[in-house]
């Protein structure tokens, strides 16, 4: 029976007591357990005083009542939306110097797009809960009867029905099942993204349940835990990028700028109010200040100061971009719809793209320092082969892995003309198993001295293991599902060197062996007893089965660091040349396993097997620790068979890669929970590690530790190790030292006792210290713990950009923790993916994403933000000026309307088209010249002196706007008839020179010019000219200062077209003046490459490098660096 997981929080079976009496509730939540059900007894009044909720499912954030006040709290939780709200309400009142109607539509017309865009993503979360409750299940409706039910409508205690290959609606425990012995395999794929099948057995009690009608008198009470997932769940964490952080501070900044122009104005005006009336005299007659209101009463200057600062405080919003959030987040999410289509990104073999799980980190993607990674499933394939093997002492199989030809090449050795041979025949037909040995292939393992124990060997593999066999019922052909790539490997090769298992039933392993006898394929049932399950603690599993003639055997595998610790006396016979062989394996980049069986006696299985079902039967906290004491008993005395060799082999791609993201400075670090002689051989695999590159090793796996680990005094003993680590450390940064004297890379390699006291608080900062100063750094035998502590680590005390990767569940903390977490769809399920921000399948992928779409965002992000800021300022010190020029009157000097659409309509669409489009080099470039990607780590494009250098720039061009203007227009003729221009005038002209200036400014700053940002940019200086047209024809009501002040006063004077051509040349000359010294005589990298580009040098070979040994610096790694450094060492 297979089962399937739906969308639900946790699966719970075997775990549970059920007693026939009602007991009291006081102890729910207290030890043993957390939860009391009376089971078939759903409508009745017990389970109805419990108060447990209903089984609807709703993933979405709001409802049709909380949508409305929810999402408004959203919006103006904002400080910007807030303050617009705060001016929206305040223009209602004769304090304001527009119109209400003018200051509250773009408001509506931005919170109304963000509250659409979060209402259509929750419509389709609805939509999607709508499906999943809807589903139907088989509930007992009582005396014996089952009828289909909506998952909605479940209640605690129902008795459900699950047939094969159907969803499970919602925590369930296991009360029998259709299997003898009441077990069920369930695929948890739905729910943690693990492929693999597990095992789950009913309790002996409900086991005899087998038909529709034992259900119709049934009736228990079950105390059981919560389940463990819903007691681990936590919320995803919420994270936001650097550039974003830095944003928040420059609205800040602005505000500041915003309270304090509007006080000093305040105070100006009401020492100009107060003196407005001085012994009869006006001297500000036209505001009459001897028959005034309180807004201009020289007798209460003080009040009408206050009531100028609210006015100004309003006046001055235009400096604070109101659209500035809402157009980043739709910058963000067409960024991340080009990430997804990105084709160089697909992978073809398993049909996935990119897919880009949130877009808020996407200008992350362009400033990462550190990749922390994760080696099996990310830098490897986690596609298992079966290579090599040792039995009986003797080591089996032929073939030459990627790890050993590189250390050929490392030692300048060439493979032998045999070993290229042997390689080529073993090109793996068969998925799994990549092994040739014509010594025990083609059933010859019996003319083998130890061919008995070669049965043996093989005959483990093929029983030890929870792997699922699928017979094709055409080819007749066996495929394995297995709960991982290695053990399928296992099972795969015993099949391929003749122990076959073809069947499994619920208690049952059936095998077709090779006779040694008789040569012939024999088919042999062998009783499954127990399974003693693998655990991380544990590192090993065990089998216990009754064969044909009824022995009783215990067959194991697991791990050497516990395997030998295990072996009886007379067990040992081939540990020596085992133990050997498994280090030549380790130094292959291998993963070996250790096997190992006994022969059991009745008496004593039988005294396990009973302390293991009570074991089993626990409600308890330490249920699991119990049965593990329980397993250990048996699992000792153990006989050495032998150890198997598995290959995982690198991803394509992966050395350059590496190659590649080190040529851009980034540091990378693995942390795998291998063997360290593994990770330092797949380290020379993938280049990160290199012939002449000095090591510093940080191991607790020396003759002092180890002697200091069987005292018995465990703290002094942990103390002692401690202080090994720090002398190491500080032996480490020594040699960092003198090798920084001499420009020599150096390599930090760690494990992972010695990676738990160097992440001691008073350790920590020396390891980073050290870590940091290293080209590469491996963390081996690490918990996925550790991988989380290292990565939070690094990123608290470095402040710098970190990114981890990785596949698997394990890695699910240390994606969590990094400040961009990108999960590599692979063999090992899809937890890493769901726990991601990025889903890539290859690791190779991760160049292009960093180095080409990373730095595109964070330069698109950076610059839509210094220009938003920037045409925001331009436009928002003219009117300041205007302020200064009138007395600090509160009088506005453009229409209201002209104030309201300037940030939603005539300068926004240009900046999204800058944020989606602009390139400063191709993806080519991108990736040819990768020390490019720097400027994003430096943060160079949204620096402080950048952002200053913009504002300044929107400070100049408001002055030069606003005195070009007011000098031109003040005190000469405006028409033919000779008059002088209005405020109408004066304010259509500067709105008209702005709307030019800060467009033309864009059109200047872009790099990479589409038909889309021509439309947008000349469009929406068009479209002012159009406006000024339609509404200037509206009734005077309507258009107020706008009437046809561009047909009849503008558009038939010379000097309107002839200010506005020379403000925008003057304007725009100190940028170009500035962007052209800066590119001539101090230019960045990106225009270095733009300049070789324009001149056709980006193909000469010799310029091209040139500018290329920018990137490379003696700390890098990756094959480059290895190419120079043999280079010198032949020079």
């Amino acid at each position: 029976m297979k089962h399937h997981f739906s969308r639900i929080h946790a699966f719970s079976c075997g775990k549970a007591s059920i007693i026939r009496d009602n007991e009291e509730h006081s102890l729910i939540g207290g030890p043993g357990f957390s939860r009391i059900v009376y089971c078939n007894d759903a409508e009745g009044s017990s389970n109805l005083e419990l108060n447990y909720g209903d089984n609807y499912v709703s993933t979405t954030k709001y409802t049709l009542a909380t949508f409305l006040p929810k999402s408004l709290f959203e919006q103006f939780r904002r400080v910007a939306n807030f303050y617009f709200l705060v001016c929206a309400i305040l223009s209602f009142f004769p304090v304001s110097p527009y119109s209400a109607v003018s200051n509250v539509v773009p408001l509506v017309v931005v919170v109304a797009a963000t509250m659409g865009k979060e209402a259509v993503e929750d419509w389709r979360r609805f939509k999607q809960d709508v499906e999943m409750n809807n589903r139907r299940v088989k509930v007992h409706h009582g005396d014996g009867v089952f009828g289909h039910s909506k998952w909605r409508d479940l209640r605690v205690g129902n008795i459900v029905k699950v047939e094969k290959d159907e969803f499970f609606p919602a925590d369930l425990i296991l009360l029998s099942s259709s299997y003898d012995d009441a077990i069920c395999y369930v695929e948890t794929m739905n729910l943690d993204g693990e492929t693999n099948l597990k095992l789950k057995q009913a309790l002996e009690e409900t086991s005899k349940l087998q038909e529709d009608s034992n259900f119709r008198n049934f009736s228990a009470t079950i105390k059981c835990h919560d389940t463990k997932v819903m007691q681990n769940s936590t919320d995803p964490p919420s994270k936001r990028s650097n550039v974003e952080r830095r944003m928040d501070k420059i609205i800040y900044f602005l505000f500041l700028i915003l309270f304090f122009i509007s006080f000093i104005g305040s105070i100006f005006f009401g020492i100009a109010t107060r003196e407005d009336l001085e012994n009869g005299r006006m001297k500000r007659w036209y505001l009459r200040p001897d028959d005034t209101t309180i807004y201009y009463d020289p007798k209460r200057a003080p009040i009408a100061a206050t009531l100028h600062f609210l006015t100004a405080l309003m006046l001055y919003s235009y400096l604070i971009p109101i659209s500035l959030y809402v157009s980043i987040e739709i910058v963000k999410v067409l960024q991340s719809i080009f990430i997804n289509q990105d084709l160089n990104m697909y992978y073809e073999e398993t049909d996935q793209p990119a897919h880009a799980r949130t877009s808020n980190l996407n200008e992350e993607l362009g400033q990462v320092d550190t990749i922390l990674s994760d080696k099996t499933g990310t830098l490897t394939c986690n596609s298992m082969e079966f290579i090599k093997c040792s039995i009986a002492g003797v080591a089996y199989g032929r073939g030459v892995t990627e790890v050993e030809r590189a250390m050929a090449r490392r030692k300048g050795k060439e493979l032998t003309e045999d070993d290229n041979i042997a390689n080529s025949e073993a090109k793996p037909s068969i998925k799994g198993f990549n092994f040739m040995d014509e010594r025990i292939m083609n059933g010859n393992w019996y003319k083998e001295p130890h061919a008995f124990v070669i049965q043996k060997f093989l005959r483990l593999l093929a029983l030890c293991h929870t792997a699922i066999p699928e017979v094709d019922e055409e080819t007749g052909k066996v495929s394995y599902e297995a709960e991982s790539p290695d053990e399928a490997a296992f099972v795969i090769a015993a099949r391929e060197l003749g122990f076959e298992f073809y069947e499994r039933t619920q208690s049952s392993i059936l095998l077709r062996e090779l006779n040694s006898a008789s040569g012939k394929i024999t088919e042999r049932t062998y009783k499954l007893l127990n399974i003693l399950e693998f655990t991380s603690a544990r590192k090993r599993m065990s089998v216990i089965v009754r064969d044909e003639e009824g022995k009783l055997l215990l067959l194991s595998k697991g791990a050497d660091s516990v395997m030998f610790e295990r072996l009886a006396k007379d067990g040992r016979e081939f540990e020596e040349k085992t133990k050997q062989h498994i280090n030549e394996y380790a130094d292959a980049g291998l993963r070996t396993l250790i096997l190992a069986y006994r022969e059991l006696d009745e008496d004593e299985y039988n005294q396990f097997n009973k302390e293991l079902m009570e074991a089993k039967n626990l409600v308890s906290a330490d249920r699991e620790e119990i049965i593990d004491e329980v397993s250990e008993k048996i699992e000792k005395d153990l006989i050495l068979l032998g150890a198997t060799a598995v290959e995982d082999k690198l991803q394509n791609g992966v050395p350059e890669c590496i190659d590649k993201l080190a040529q851009a400075g980034i540091k990378l670090w693995v942390l795998t929970g291998d063997k360290m002689e593994t990770a330092i051989n797949i380290g020379f695999a993938c280049s990160l590690l290199r012939q002449g590159m000095k090591q510093i090793i940080i191991s607790s796996d020396t003759p002092e530790a180890k002697s200091l680990e069987k005292a018995e005094d465990k703290s002094a003993a942990d103390a002692a190790i401690k202080e090994i680590v720090l002398r190491q450390l500080r032996e480490g940064e020594t040699l960092l030292a003198s090798s920084n004297e001499n420009s020599e890379a150096i390599a930090l390699i760690i494990d992972g006792k010695s990676l738990t006291h160097a992440l001691d608080d008073d350790v920590m900062d020396l390891f980073l210290e050290l870590a940091i100063g290293c080209a590469s750094v491996i963390c081996c035998r690490s918990s996925p713990k550790q991988k989380a502590l290292v990565t939070r680590l690094v990123k608290t005390k470095t402040r710098s950009t970190t990114l981890a990767i990785g596949d698997g569940a394990n890695d699910v903390g240390m994606l969590q923790e990094a400040d961009i977490g990108i999960g590599i769809s692979g063999v090992e399920g899809m937890q890493a993916v769901m726990s991601s921000d990025i889903a890539i399948a290859q690791f190779r992928f991760l160049e292009r994403l960093l180095l080409v779409h990373g730095h595109w965002c964070y330069r698109r992000i950076s610059s839509m933000i210094c220009y938003f800021f920037y045409k925001n300022i331009a436009f928002g010190f003219t009117l300041f000026f205007y302020e200064i020029y009138a007395s600090f009157s509160g009088e506005a000097a453009y229409n209201d309307w002209f104030l309201s659409l300037y940030n939603v309509f005539f300068t926004s669409l240009p900046v999204i088209a800058l944020g989606v489009f602009d390139q400063d080099v191709s993806a080519k470039l991108c990736l040819k010249f990768p020390l490019l990607y720097q400027e994003g780590v430096q943060n160079v494009l949204f620096s402080w002196k950048r952002i200053l250098g913009w504002a300044f720039n929107g400070v100049l061009n408001a002055t030069l706007i606003f005195f070009f203007c007011i000098k031109a227009i003040e005190y000469q003729a405006f028409r033919k008839g000779g008059e002088v221009a209005g405020l109408e005038v004066l304010g259509a002209t500067m709105y008209t020179c702005v709307v030019w200036v800060v467009n033309c400014q864009m059109a200047l700053s872009i790099s990479y010019f589409t038909y889309i940002q021509h439309i947008f940019i000349w469009g929406g200086i068009l479209l002012w000219y159009l406006f000024l047209l339609a509404y200037g024809a509206m009734d005077p009501t309507l258009s107020t200062t706008a009437y046809k002040v561009f047909v009849e006063a503008c558009a038939p004077a010379p000097s309107y077209w002839l200010i506005t051509l020379l403000v925008l040349a003057t304007s725009l000359l100190p940028y170009f003046i500035y962007a052209s010294i800066q590119m001539r005589f101090f230019p960045m990298f990106h225009q270095m490459i733009q300049w070789i580009r324009s001149d056709g040098q980006a193909t000469d070979p010799e310029y091209v490098y040139v500018v290329r040994q920018r990137s490379l610096r003696h700390n890098t790694v990756g094959f480059t660096a290895r190419f120079e450094a043999s280079k010198r060492l032949q020079v």
